[in-house]
């Protein structure tokens, strides 16, 4: 299984400015690139602080929420499952039935257990032309030697915001 890291990050490396905010800073192209992408993988892997800044579920996708408690009961079959298990696990179990790809939407925590596990495959990353100073950064709580091989940019818009597509796999 493929599993592609999503993201949107300021110039100065930030994701967002606390833990719970919602991504409305990013531009209407990132949104779109966003929605294309988590809509083709099928399945977002996310954090429990992550998944509250959403209104709603995503339509048409598999929602994989992790939790440090089990909240299993408050799931929604078909479109939200919370989980405790780690991050092979949920490979395995996603993999199992049938999934080929996952989007790995978040936050910081998220992405850095995602990592250390070695089960990210692709890291796609907007860069908006943004400034926040204080805020959280890509990665939390690990400490990471990790080479990607750039694979493509496009420019988004004429504001400057880019899209990255980086390989963490030697191919």
């Amino acid at each position: 299984m493929k599993v592609i890291m999503v993201m949107v990050m300021t110039i100065d490396g930030k994701i967002a400015r606390n833990d719970h905010q919602f991504v409305d800073w990013s531009s209407r192209e990132d949104k779109k690139s966003f929605f294309d992408a988590t809509k083709q993988a099928g399945v977002l892997i996310l954090g429990h602080n992550t998944f509250k800044t959403f209104d709603t579920p995503l339509p048409g996708r598999l929602h994989v929420v992790i939790t440090s408690k089990d909240m299993h009961d408050k799931s929604i079959p078909g479109s939200v499952e919370y989980t405790t298990k780690s991050p092979q696990e949920i490979v395995d179990d996603l993999e199992q039935r049938g999934y080929k790809e996952a989007a790995l939407t978040g936050g910081a925590h998220v992405n850095a257990l995602f990592l250390k596990a070695n089960l990210v495959d692709e890291i796609w990353l907007t860069i908006e032309p943004l400034v926040f100073g204080e805020g959280l950064g890509l990665f939390s709580g690990g400490e990471f030697n990790v080479r990607g091989r750039l694979l493509e940019v496009t420019r988004l818009n004429d504001k400057g915001t880019l899209h990255l597509k980086y390989s963490l796999r030697d191919e």
